[in-house]
């Protein structure tokens, strides 16, 4: 399984805090959130894996990515293959 690396996200906050991915910044580089293409909730499947809530989501720059926000910590992370070279 690919790990996860942390990212800083800027996100819509509706009734519940940061729950939409708006744009994420890795290594100093801005990702604009063009669109949501999926999103699922993990939780008590593996207990290993901390409940979250996952985004596919492509940049402006035709990228697509998985994101995720731990709903412990409050922090988002990217699946380490989707980073970019």
């Amino acid at each position: 399984m690919r790990g996860f690396v942390s990212i800083e996200v800027e996100a819509y906050a509706g009734y519940k805090a940061a729950e939409t991915p708006r744009a994420f910044v890795l290594q100093g580089r801005r990702f604009v959130i063009e669109e949501i293409v999926d999103r699922w909730y993990q939780a008590d499947r593996d207990p290993t894996i901390p409940p979250a809530d996952y985004f596919k989501v492509r940049s402006t720059d035709g990228g697509l990515f998985v994101i995720r926000r731990d709903n412990e910590t409050q922090e988002w992370s990217l699946r380490e293959g989707d980073a970019p070279t």
